[in-house]
């Protein structure tokens, strides 16, 4: 029987972020999608505890021998280390460095951003990006935008296919305690990068409480204000109770590849305010409030048409709720799919 083997390897991650996100979706997706004949199989390196690797319907993970730090060392250094299967699924650069790999390349922040993450990160990035460009049998992208961005910053031979993430159909709600009755909500992993920094002040300008749900990241951001509720990384149920109630979705990042908070808002029926980070835009087309980076006045003004304006709020929401209609797992999968198959016996292992 063939063998598609995912690296679930971030699942396992100190913050796995929204790459952790795809990494679950994508691969349960990949398994419930899987032409007649093929199995899915997880695989991470060797640690103490992989359970949270699990993913429904996709055997594993299957444990490699060797350790994360030695498994990235080899793959770095040009050691075709092979995970094994028939073809590989990398939903992070974090590949084999040859072979019938294909890449899921995230964003090109470590170029157009590299401020926003640590120097060893975004070294780190631009080197297995551009090996995978140069090396990999196929690299996949969340949006047109970032597959712009890597001809421009990283131009390799490698095909790039425009595969746009889904929907998480989140479960039954479990409730939060202690909401305000009123708040603006903010997703993502607490770094420079996602501009919450601003949305803090104008948030406090506008003078409604602001709950972040997400680990701390990187960078030392400090959110901590009156108005503001840190929730820290929550479950998937606590997370729909949250995002359910929210009265505006705000992501004024400095830049994304895809957005998926922004997504998963507009399918709950929550207004959305984005950045005008390309991605955010593509993603969006139109169904969100966009204002520039760092513009805190926008920001403000943003906000306040939303919290006081039922009509442009309701307007926000119905485009929203047509919008989000265009991305589901399964077609993300089923593309995925097709670009493995279409691979064919090009790049034997």
């Amino acid at each position: 029987m063939p063998n598609l083997v995912v690296l679930t390897e971030q699942l396992l991650a100190p913050v796995p972020g929204g790459t952790g996100r795809y990494t679950r979706e994508l691969t349960a997706a990949l398994a419930a999608t899987a032409p007649a004949g093929w199995e899915v199989t997880g695989v991470v390196s060797r640690q103490s505890d992989v359970s949270a690797a699990a993913v429904p319907g996709v055997s594993g993970p299957r444990v490699l021998p060797l350790p994360r730090r030695a498994l990235i060392a080899a793959w770095e250094h040009g050691i075709p280390y092979w995970p094994g299967g028939d073809a590989v699924h990398a939903p992070t650069p974090l590949a084999p460095p040859r072979g019938r790999v294909v890449v899921t390349v995230h964003d090109v922040v470590p170029w157009t951003h590299p401020e926003t993450l640590t120097s060893r990160g975004a070294l780190w990035h631009r080197k297995v990006i551009t090996r995978a460009v140069s090396r990999a049998a196929a690299i996949v992208v969340p949006t047109h935008a970032v597959a712009d961005e890597l001809r421009r910053y990283a131009p390799g031979p490698v095909p790039v296919k425009v595969v746009h993430n889904g929907v998480t159909e989140f479960p039954a709600e479990e409730p939060v305690p202690d909401l305000p009755a009123r708040y603006v909500l903010a997703v993502g992993t607490i770094e420079p990068r996602k501009g919450f920094g601003e949305l803090v002040a104008a948030t406090a300008e506008v003078d409604v409480p602001l709950v972040v749900v997400g680990p701390q990241g990187w960078g030392g951001v400090d959110l901590r204000a009156p108005h503001v509720r840190l929730l820290g990384r929550l479950s998937d149920p606590r997370l729909a109770h949250v995002l359910r109630r929210a009265a505006v979705l705000a992501a004024p990042s400095l830049a994304e590849g895809f957005g998926l908070p922004v997504v998963e808002a507009m399918a709950a029926g929550v207004p959305v305010i984005h950045s005008d980070a390309p991605a955010l835009v593509e993603v969006a087309a139109g169904a969100g409030l966009v204002v520039p980076r760092g513009n805190r006045a926008a920001l403000v003004a943003a906000l306040r048409s939303v919290l006081s304006d039922t009509a442009v709020a309701q307007r926000v929401v119905a485009s929203g709720l047509t919008r989000a209609q265009h991305f589901t797992w399964e077609n993300a999968a089923r593309e995925v799919w097709s670009t493995h198959l279409s691979l064919g016996r090009r790049h034997p292992v």
